[in-house]
């Protein structure tokens, strides 16, 4: 069964959102969008937020989310319990996020980022497992933390 990834953009991340959703469904995955729906002006919290939810809900595997610098959409995605966010904006950073901090929310900055580098880092982010050990470790410090808050 093909795994199932949100996705969620403002205007200023319509563009690649809709190239990085071509990407996917060409590459068997299964996509919900969560908007935005074109390049009018709009406000990225809503989008954001809708697409981590599906995550923190357990509805996808993963999500992409994409705003002009990847930083607004890494705030609110992280208000979730059970998402942990990360901007990428090189393959290395993807490899790490994956690796160290076990992220299930790619941010993506449309600003900084190419649509070719950024169909190089959704690929190497999808592809890269969590690792064991100290990392893990760490990940399980941010679910406890996580419990806290999320009461």
């Amino acid at each position: 069964m093909a795994k199932k990834i949100a996705l969620g953009a403002d205007h200023g991340g319509f563009l690649l959102k809709e190239k990085v959703k071509k990407f996917l469904l060409a590459n068997n995955y299964k996509v919900v969008d969560a908007g935005t729906f074109s390049d009018a002006p709009c406000d990225y919290p809503e989008f954001g937020y809708s697409a981590a939810e599906f995550v923190s809900k357990k509805k996808a595997w993963r999500a992409i989310v994409v705003c002009k610098s990847g930083i607004g959409m890494s705030i609110v995605a992280n208000k979730l319990s059970g998402v942990r966010a990360g901007l990428c904006t090189s393959v290395d950073d993807a490899a790490s996020a994956r690796e160290h901090n076990d992220t299930n929310v790619l941010v993506l900055s449309a600003k900084k980022t190419n649509i070719r580098e950024a169909l190089k880092i959704v690929e190497k982010w999808l592809m890269t497992e969590a690792l064991p050990g100290r990392h893990a470790r760490r990940v399980r410090a941010i679910k406890k933390i996580e419990k806290k808050v999320f009461r």
